[in-house]
């Protein structure tokens, strides 16, 4: 689906543009957005706006890391967006002109559709413009971000130790399934920071330093969500820990137990041996109380010896 919106000389915005008659309205700035394209729709890219091959190949071969590439006065953009309920990425791929933005995205994208109904009426910009609509799409894209990251966060802080969470083998298995959240948020929240400092710093886009301020604003979001996940990170780290020492302790204390009662079976063991060689000239085998003095005997060693490894702490 194509749709185009242009402001016309006169200022008007209009949102119904067709793309036979953008030439000859002859706007100051429009913004053209390619959703769900259909084989025509996706040669647009080539065949009516002349975008270079690189960054063309780039839309069609999904899934980018987040970027900005700059193609003489076209600045190619790939920008990721989440759905939060299941953490999956879309590419959105944004082309940004002297007068114009192009938006180009494979599937349905909420958050492109709010941007188009809010492009032109942020109370601090001028009222429309290409690099105003740039901006609306990634204000919308990187607000997105914020229910995963702060559910993931709620998640840690609900972990609470005293409730099992260390001992309890279900509960460190979804921390390592919120850390394999994080790193999947982290692919994606990283590299778009570093594409918003760039943003922020370069000097290739002309016009953008009115705006810079509200791309900033933009970073100062990505750079919070960034600082979150690394503290979520250093959280799951920290259980992580605390469970491997808490399992390592445990482990000890039961080898700890398994030492001291096959030390105390050692010496019954040693004289059922004895005993058990059914050699005919053994004296005691003649003893009337014979087998109740042995059984006496290895009562009386194993709870002495008992008695010995408590006094020494073995059970603590």
């Amino acid at each position: 689906m194509l749709r185009i919106m242009a402001m016309d000389s006169a200022g008007r915005l209009r949102k119904d543009v067709g793309l036979g008659e953008l030439k000859a309205l002859d706007p100051v700035w429009f913004w053209a957005d390619i959703g769900e394209p259909d084989e025509a729709e996706t040669r647009l890219l080539d065949e009516y706006f002349h975008f270079h091959p690189l960054a063309i190949e780039d839309c069609l071969h999904l899934l980018q890391r987040p970027k900005v590439d700059h193609y003489d006065d076209v600045h190619f953009f790939v920008l990721h967006a989440l759905e939060p309920e299941t953490l999956r990425v879309q590419e959105v791929n944004l082309f940004l002109g002297p007068n114009f933005a192009v938006t180009f995205h494979f599937a349905a994208c909420t958050e492109i559709d709010e941007a188009w109904r809010a492009a032109h009426v942020h109370p601090k910009h001028p009222r429309s413009g290409h690099l105003a609509a740039a901006h609306t799409v990634m204000d919308r894209l990187v607000d997105r971000y914020f229910p995963s990251v702060y559910e993931l966060e709620d998640q840690l802080l609900d972990a609470d130790p005293g409730s099992g969470g260390y001992s309890d083998r279900t509960g460190i298995d979804q921390v390592f399934e919120i850390r394999s959240k994080l790193l999947r948020l982290r692919k994606t929240i990283v590299p778009m920071r570093d594409l918003l400092y760039r943003l922020t710093t370069i000097e290739a886009i002309p016009g953008l330093k009115e705006y810079r301020a509200f791309f900033h604003d933009i970073y100062d979001h990505l750079l919070k969500q960034a600082e979150t996940l690394e503290a979520c990170r250093d959280m799951t780290a920290d259980m992580r820990d605390s469970y491997m020492s808490y399992s390592s302790n445990r482990m000890n204390g039961i080898m700890k137990t398994l030492t001291v009662i096959t030390t105390i079976f050692m010496p019954l063991t040693f004289l059922a041996g004895i005993y058990g060689m059914n050699f005919v000239r053994m004296p005691e085998l003649q003893w009337r109380y014979g087998y109740f003095g042995v059984l006496a005997g290895m009562g009386l060693i194993a709870a002495g010896m008992f008695a010995w490894f408590k006094r020494k702490g073995w059970f603590d």
